[in-house]
Order: structure tokens, then C-alpha cells, then sequence
């Protein structure tokens, strides 16, 4: 939004800045379109007047509650506006009906007791400070009033408080729509506590290096955040009470279980089992974390502030309330431990070409442990990671695999175990919340992975990314595209504004056929592929496309314009990471396991076991993004935007120009928007 002001000597004003984005000053000298500006730093620099905005000067120290009533509602305007409120502990601002949250990076545990939620119970939007509850109560009043089902989306990028954001949320619609408890569990009870068991589950602390071309900073910081996906369905009765819930979640990041950076932590369940009491420890045989390998590839083993041992009981006591028996919590936390000690199976070479042995006495006690923990055959085990069985013209050819290979097959195994376990937890909280078929009305809330852009970006990255991408269209579309429909339906004299529409790069992702998924899945088909025959492919289609580039230097990486920023992502893993399969030694070995929880994990196969057929976990994860999208559609949504203040994870530290890079990344639209419309939203 360009200047339109006409500045004269004295007028207060804000000028860019190198150091802290925006900064104050007044005008000395007016020549034409350059101004002379004495900012309040004291330095003086000349501007053109086209990006010079005005500053108000009667603003109140303390910010505006809602920023559709700031004088002028620019970039630096909104900046301060938020800078002003963090300061003084106001971590939440409206622009018109949409919450920014700004992390706060402490707890303020007195915003979220009952009493603040009894206080905004039924009371008029916009009446009292902005709030996380006071989102939840409109959409369960519009819900009510209107019978229309609601969505409430939580946005932003890794470490700006969206799952906490969302557990606020569900918190409060529980707080409405709970029933009396008359024996057992209530739904609102087991829907609050699958958080806890899918975040042990699912959560990790993850290292960030913010080295990339959207953002200003280049310090590295930690955050603990979600690794999947998740959109939760609470359904409602007539009387608005809470009848039944779905939770469906997006992408675990399975690679995870086998691969961490330093100073990252693999997911909590690990470190939360290897603090349990001695007496589980000894059960399934376990010791120090960092004695493992999956665990000890990162010198970060404790994490500040989070007591594995007290979550760890935590964990099963939230078990117990979602319906998970003692027997499968038992069979669960086995699987967990199995996958440790298969981590810490070595290969070396075997006394054949090309085979390969478990190294010594130490990786033989761990396959042991773990065969004895998976309740299968330590021969059979042993076996289904060293050799392959090929089918050929009628006959099965028995190839062995060297070290190399055996690793990767210890890997694979470890990755499809871990994954088959979550979704086995998804599927049984929501078999023991149950669903109320008869219900109309529901209000969904989603967490969802904010933009990703690090040093290496890898399939996970993509598919993140392109969720992103889904749902910037799905506001766009929303907020922009609609808003604008209306005002020419009603005749009303308004100026088109250009907004990001981001329809092309989606093209370029999932258009089928020729979009990059439909490139990766063709590549994945055929025989003898490797991730630079992929690459070479996406250089030939795609060469010319303003939303596509090939790096410097590079063979095999790509360069996609996101609408957040430039991401290059590598492409070594894409194909392994988008087949889904179970490899069939590996499959046969723990559906003939003598506990029925693993023997579940892997039920018989549909398929030949001579062959295995190819599932594209790309295409499927396009799928469960459309029917999300869907679903979001047919709802009225409601908008949270999450904004990470600092690099450092650490309260009282507002970082500007890290700030400004997600303004411009997700709320910048928004922003616009109130401008647009003369602050009707």
C-alpha cells in the first residue's frame, strides 16, 4: 500500500531501517518527492516519499486492542501496534475478526482458568480483550444461532504457539458444550486428553536454522512442536452439548524415528519410556537414552522445563481416560522400546559376497531384545533385515543384503513400526470417543504445520509447504474473493486490490498430469530411478515457469516461489520418503507375532507376496488435504494467526524484523483486506 500522504515539515513519520525494520522520525526537509528525516535514533537519512508512511502521533502507548482502529493501518502501524502490546504482556490483537496471537514464550496461566472462561461466555464480540476464548465462543454462537457448523484455523510457522493455541480452544467448547459426568468417561474429558497421549507421540523438539530467503535472521533456535498434522471434529446436539469427535490427523514425519540433527530430540515417547519407573525400565530392558542410537545421533537428550519421567506418567494416566487398556498400553510402550533396541543393531560384512551379520555380542543382545519385545522369531528377524526374497518366472530367488543395505532395512522396518503405532492411537481414541451420527452441527479445529524453509528441505518440507499453500488459497478464497463478489452484488463503488493468488504454484505441485507429485510417482514406477533421473525430469517440464528454478551449482535440487518465500528442497529422499509399503519379509515376520497388539499392526496383506505394489504417500496426502479443503468449505471459519516474536525462544524479546517476515508471510492479506474495506471484515 503505497503512500498517498502529503508530508510537510514536522510531520511525524516511519522510514525503513536497516537494523530495526521500521523507525520513527520527523520531517526536516521536503524537496519534491525526497524527504529529509531526523528519526528519533538520532541519524538522519532522505527518503522517497513513496515509502515513507505516516506516523500517529497521538497513539496510545499501549496499543489498540483491535487494529482496524489505528489512525493509519500500514506495515509499521501494525508492527508497532503489536510491539507496543507485547510490551506490556497484550499477546493478543484483533484485525478485525481475526486473532494474532504473539507467543509469549512463558506461561500466563491466569488468562485461561474458568473464571476467564465464564467471563467470556456469551459476551459480544469485540466487548472485552482480545482472546483465543472469545473466538471459540463466536463460533459456538454462530454454531447455535444460525445452525451452521463452524472451523477454526490456527496458523503460523514452527514455534509460534499453534498447539497451544488449539488446546485453548478445545479447552473452552468443552467448557460450553460438557455434559454432567454420570459414570465413565465423558467425551469432553477424552477429547481434551488425547492431547497429551498424541503429542508424546507425535511432538518433538526440532532445531530451526531461519537461513533461508524469507527470513531476516540467521540464528538457530529450538521449539518443540507438532510433526503432524491434526484436525479435530467436535460434534454437537441439538442443545449444544458435545456428543461425539473425530480426530484426523496429516503426515507423521516417520522419518524422525530413525534420523535427528543436533540439537534436535527424536519424539518424546522415546525419552518419556527410558525415564519410566526402574521397574518397566528393567522390563523391556532399558537405560540411559543416550545409549541409544536413535536418541544419542543429538547431544540434546534432556530438554528444560520438561520432566520425562512425571510425562511419562502423565501419559498413561491420559491413556487410561481415552480407553486405551493397561494391556495395550503395555504393548504399546514394548513396540516403542523394540524400536530403540533395533536402532542399535550394527551390520558388518557376512562370510558371503555382498551379505551381511549383526557386528558383535552388543548388536546381537539388542536384535535379540527386540525379536523377544516384538514376540517374533530372533532367526526370522535377523533374516527379514540381511536378505530379500525376489519372485521371478515362478521360482523366489534369496538375495543377500550387504551392511549398507541391512542398515536401511533395519531403518525401514524401525519407520513403518513407529507409523502403523500411531495410527493405531488415532484410530483407537476415536473408536473410544465415538462419533454421533445423528449430529448437524460441529465445529472443527485445526493444527496444522506453519511454512517450513531450513538449510535442507526434504519430502516433508514439500508436502508441509504445499498444505500451506492449500490454505493460504482457501483464505484467499474466503476472505479476498468472496468479500469482493459481495460488494459488487450489492453495487457498492469499490477499487479492485490485487491480492496473492496462488493458483499457479498449486498447478505446478499437484496438476495432474505433469504437476511435481505426478512427476514424482511416474519416477517412483519405474525400474532402476534414481532422485537426478527425478530432477532432470522436473528441469524439462518446468524450465520457463516463473514458480520454478533450478539452483546454482546444483544436480538434483529444485527451487520453488512459494507465496512465503523461496524454498529449495533436495531431492535424495524424495522417492524413498513417497513409497509406502511394508517390506514383505517385514510384514509376513510381525503379522506372525505372538502378541496380537503387533500382529495387528500388520494384518494380511491384500497383495501378491511376491510383489509389492506401489502407494504414493504424495498423492494420498493431496487426497487428505482436498477432503480437508472440503470440509472447511462447507463451515464458516474463523481465523487465528500465531506470530513467533523471537528466534530465542525466550520471553520479553520482540525481534522486528522477524516479526515483519510473517506479517508479510500470513497476515499481510488480512491487513489489506481491513484496508480495503474501510475496516468491514
Amino acid at each position: 500500500m503505497a503512500s498517498k500522504v502529503r508530508f510537510t515539515v514536522g510531520s511525524n513519520v516511519w522510514v525503513e531501517d536497516a537494523d530495526v525494520a521500521w523507525i520513527d522520525g520527523l520531517v526536516e526537509q521536503v524537496t519534491g518527492d525526497e524527504l529529509i528525516i531526523r528519526c528519533t535514533s538520532g541519524k538522519k537519512v532522505t527518503a522517497n516519499v513513496s515509502s515513507v508512511y505516516p506516523k500517529d502521533a497521538e497513539a496510545k502507548r499501549c496499543g489498540v486492542e483491535d487494529m482496524t482502529r489505528l489512525a493509519y493501518l500500514h506495515e509499521p502501524g501494525v508492527l508497532h501496534n503489536l510491539k507496543s502490546r507485547y510490551g506490556m504482556n497484550e499477546i493478543y490483537t484483533y484485525t478485525g475478526n481475526i486473532l494474532i496471537a504473539v507467543n509469549p514464550f512463558q506461561r500466563l496461566p491466569h488468562l485461561y482458568n474458568n473464571h476467564m472462561m465464564e467471563i467470556y461466555k456469551g459476551a459480544g464480540f469485540g466487548e472485552l480483550s482480545p482472546h483465543p476464548f472469545a473466538i471459540a465462543d463466536r463460533a459456538y454462537r454462530y454454531m447455535m444461532n444460525y445452525g451452521v457448523s463452524q472451523a477454526i484455523l490456527v496458523s503460523g510457522e514452527s514455534g509460534a504457539g499453534k498447539t497451544e493455541s488449539t488446546k485453548m480452544l478445545m479447552q473452552y467448547l468443552a467448557f460450553m458444550g460438557g455434559k454432567v459426568q454420570s459414570g465413565g468417561r465423558s467425551v469432553q474429558q477424552q477429547v481434551l486428553e488425547s492431547n497429551p497421549v498424541l503429542e508424546a507421540f507425535g511432538n518433538a523438539k526440532t532445531v530451526r536454522n531461519n537461513n533461508s530467503s524469507y527470513m531476516s535472521s540467521h540464528i538457530s533456535f529450538v521449539s518443540q512442536c507438532s510433526r503432524f498434522g491434526k484436525f479435530v471434529e467436535i460434534q454437537f446436539d441439538q442443545s449444544g452439548k458435545i456428543s461425539g469427535a473425530a480426530i484426523r490427523t496429516y503426515l507423521l514425519e516417520r522419518s524422525r524415528v530413525c534420523q535427528i540433527s543436533d540439537p534436535e530430540r527424536n519424539y518424546h515417547c522415546f525419552y518419556m519410556l527410558c525415564s519410566a519407573p526402574a521397574e518397566e525400565r528393567e522390563r523391556y530392558k532399558l537405560g540411559d537414552p543416550a545409549s541409544f542410537h536413535y536418541l544419542n545421533q543429538s547431544n540434546c537428550i534432556k530438554l528444560d522445563g520438561m520432566d520425562d519421567s512425571s510425562e511419562y506418567i502423565a501419559t498413561r494416566r491420559a491413556m487410561d481416560i481415552v480407553g486405551i487398556s493397561s494391556d495395550e498400553q503395555d504393548a504399546i510402550f514394548r513396540v516403542v522400546a523394540a524400536i530403540l533396541h533395533l536402532g542399535n543393531v550394527e551390520f558388518v560384512e557376512g562370510s558371503e559376497a555382498d551379505s551381511s551379520v549383526p557386528k558383535d555380542d552388543k548388536s546381537k543382545f539388542h536384535l535379540r531384545t527386540a525379536s523377544e519385545l516384538f514376540m517374533c522369531d530372533e532367526k526370522a528377524l535377523e533374516e527379514s533385515l540381511c536378505k530379500r526374497v525376489i519372485a521371478t518366472r515362478g521360482e523366489s530367488i534369496v538375495k543377500n543384503l550387504d551392511a549398507r543395505a541391512a542398515a536401511l532395512s533395519r531403518d525401514a522396518l524401525a519407520r513403518i513400526v513407529y507409523s502403523r503405532l500411531f495410527d493405531w492411537l488415532v484410530n483407537k481414541i476415536n473408536t473410544s470417543i465415538g462419533q454421533d451420527p445423528s449430529s448437524k452441527l460441529l465445529i472443527g479445529v485445526l493444527d496444522i504445520y506453519g511454512f517450513e524453509s531450513f538449510k535442507t528441505n526434504s519430502f516433508e518440507q514439500f508436502c508441509i509447504n504445499l498444505t500451506n499453500e492449500k490454505l493460504q488459497q482457501h483464505f484467499n478464497q474466503h476472505v479476498f474473493k468472496m468479500e469482493q463478489e459481495e460488494y459488487t452484488k450489492e453495487e457498492i463503488d469499490w477499487s479492485y486490490i490485487q491480492f496473492v493468488d496462488n493458483q499457479e504454484i498449486l498447478d505446478l505441485i499437484e496438476k495432474k498430469p505433469g504437476g511435481i507429485i505426478a512427476l514424482l510417482d511416474e519416477t517412483c514406477m519405474l525400474r532402476n530411478s534414481t532422485h537426478e533421473t527425478f530432477a532432470e525430469k522436473l528441469y524439462q517440464q518446468f524450465k520457463g515457469n516463473q514458480h520454478f528454478s533450478r539452483p546454482k551449482f546444483s544436480r538434483s535440487d529444485f527451487t520453488i516461489h512459494h507465496y512465503a518465500g523461496h524454498v529449495t528442497y533436495q531431492t535424495d529422499l524424495f522417492l524413498d520418503k513417497n513409497i509406502d509399503y511394508a517390506v514383505n519379509e517385514h510384514q509376513v515376520l510381525l503379522h506372525a507375532s505372538r502378541c496380537s497388539f503387533v500382529s495387528s499392526l500388520f494384518p494380511p496383506s491384500e497383495e501378491s507376496t511376491k510383489s509389492t505394489k506401489f502407494t504414493s504417500i504424495g498423492s494420498s496426502f493431496k487426497q487428505q488435504l482436498q477432503a480437508l479443503l472440503e470440509t472447511l468449505s462447507s463451515v464458516e471459519p474463523h481465523y487465528i494467526r500465531c506470530i513467533k516474536p523471537n528466534n530465542v525462544l525466550k520471553p520479553a524479546i520482540f525481534e522486528n524484523s522477524n516479526v515483519l517476515q510473517q506479517l508479510r508471510c500470513g497476515v499481510r492479506n488480512s491487513i489489506t483486506l481491513i484496508y480495503f474495506t474501510g475496516c468491514k471484515v
